[in-house]
């Protein structure tokens, strides 16, 4: 079987409980992943990683896709020959099933160039997609995961529940981690970024609930996203010091997020690599909706206003709800998640 779910971070993740799902079914099945080059680290640790292994422990194959990088040269000589390189390489594993998680033309484009009997969600997100699937499934989830394994269980025929998979553990990668990190403290990493600025909560109020957690002894660290390092720099800065910045790359942040007792951050794939890593999430929403979208499969609190609605457009100032939640309501549902002792407290639930 091949998965086709390029990226984004997020959406990677989201596919992957069920693919775990499907391996927790079939074994012996052969999974291959095409994806971009920059998330591929959420698949394997290396380019010399071995399948079932810790540094490769849900599929058999990685292909590459720069598929961004394509849309943005499609007439150069470089870009065709790497199309027909991936189209070669699909072909020769000869896969039964290609499975599109994406729901885009140009995933629905490279799961047909594999030769496969092509399956994907009935309602794609790029309408068009549909005319390229050889199998249409329709999906009744709210989350983006139980779709996914909706469109997996119905290509496949089997009943498939979503279950957590195993991210690659990437050994030089622990090492640099743990040389960053040399208190015992517990650790608290914030995600102060987001895809668009509507997503963002206030620098000054993630800098607000770091100086109070660092109070209570915890170590704060703030996320440093490529892009993102201004912001991260001023929730440090309006901490008073409380919380340090600290940039990673991917392997890195996957290190540094299975040391967290807790992760706070809004719809960003930073705090869906929490939940993938069964680590308890405060959620802070806006735009999007956190029934889709939101925490799965671990502890977690959602912060949200009642009146948010959702909405992708891109805008740059954060969303008018997301700017009625205060520090003090992100410090209380951190209490409900972590007792006094650090361990976790109470079940899962969504609150406004």
């Amino acid at each position: 079987m091949l998965v086709v779910r390029l990226g984004a971070m997020g959406d990677v993740l989201h596919a992957m409980p069920a693919v775990a799902a499907l391996r927790a079914q079939l074994p012996e099945c052969h999974v291959g992943w095409v994806i971009e080059p920059r998330w591929a680290p959420l698949l394997k640790s290396d380019a010399n990683a071995a399948p079932h292994t810790p540094a490769m422990p849900l599929v058999d194959a990685v292909h590459m896709a720069n598929a961004r990088g394509w849309a943005r040269q499609p007439l150069v000589p470089e870009t065709w020959r790497a199309m027909r390189a991936l189209r070669s390489e699909l072909q020769a594993q000869r896969y039964d099933l290609a499975i599109d998680l994406q729901g885009a033309v140009r995933s629905a484009l490279i799961g047909r160039a594999s030769g496969a009997e092509l399956a994907g969600e009935a309602e794609p997100r790029e309408g068009p997609a549909r005319w390229l699937f050889q199998q249409r499934v329709r999906t009744w989830g709210v989350h983006v995961i139980e779709q996914a394994a909706e469109v997996v269980a119905g290509a496949t025929g089997l009943h498939l529940k979503p279950e957590l998979a195993s991210l690659p553990v990437d050994c030089a990668a622990e090492a640099r981690v743990a040389a960053m990190l040399p208190d015992a403290k517990p650790l608290v990493l914030l995600h102060p970024g987001a895809g668009w600025g509507a997503k963002r909560w206030p620098a000054e109020r993630y800098g607000r609930v770091a100086a109070e957690l660092a109070s209570r002894g915890y170590s704060v660290v703030v996320n440093c996203a490529p892009g993102e390092e201004t912001l991260a720099l001023d929730v440090a800065r309006t901490s008073g010091g409380a919380a340090r910045e600290v940039a990673t790359d991917m392997s890195e942040l996957i290190a540094m997020t299975r040391r967290c007792a807790l992760v706070i951050g809004g719809d960003t794939g930073p705090a869906h690599l929490a939940c993938a890593l069964g680590k308890p999430i405060v959620g802070i929403y806006g735009p999007t909706d956190p029934a889709r979208n939101g925490p799965w499969g671990v502890p977690f609190r959602v912060l949200r206003h009642p009146e948010s609605r959702r909405d992708h457009a891109r805008r740059s100032a954060p969303e008018v709800g997301l700017l009625t939640i205060e520090p003090e309501e992100v410090l209380v549902a951190v209490d409900e998640l972590l007792g006094a002792e650090g361990r976790l407290a109470g079940r899962p639930a969504v609150q406004a």
